[in-house]
């Protein structure tokens, strides 16, 4: 059974700081591209950021208004997901999640493309 499980948000002031984790089972992590999405309350869904998988080449994208505030690291070994979050502003204010993917390049930052297995994890920013 494929799970990913996300973990680690919560309250925070702005220019504060938070690490979420997801941790998934039931597939082979390594051989999927993993991404982090969010969603606001009454907006949609939204890609926030990607770990390539290996075989295509590795690295990450990411949206650019979290670009260089957001990082993304992903433990093959231990099957984990990162989401390191500094500099953190109320418009970051969402429910995120984790998801798999197996798309091309061309459409790795495409929300159809990938596959939610979790529930998510609240992140609020504020005063």
């Amino acid at each position: 059974q494929v799970q990913l499980a996300e973990s680690g948000g919560g309250l925070v002031q702005p220019g504060g700081s938070l690490r979420l984790t997801c941790a998934a089972s039931g597939f082979n992590f390594r051989n999927y591209h993993m991404g982090w999405f969010r969603q606001a309350p009454g907006k949609e869904r939204e890609f926030v950021g990607v770990s390539v998988r290996p075989g295509t080449g590795g690295g990450t994208y990411y949206k650019q208004s979290v670009e260089g505030r957001f990082t993304i690291s992903r433990d093959n070994a231990k099957r984990t997901l990162t989401l390191q979050m500094n500099n953190l502003k109320p418009e970051d204010t969402a429910v995120y999640y984790c998801a798999s993917s197996t798309a091309a390049l061309s459409a790795i930052w495409q929300l159809q493309m990938y596959n939610f297995y979790g529930q998510g994890t609240q992140v609020t920013v504020s005063s």
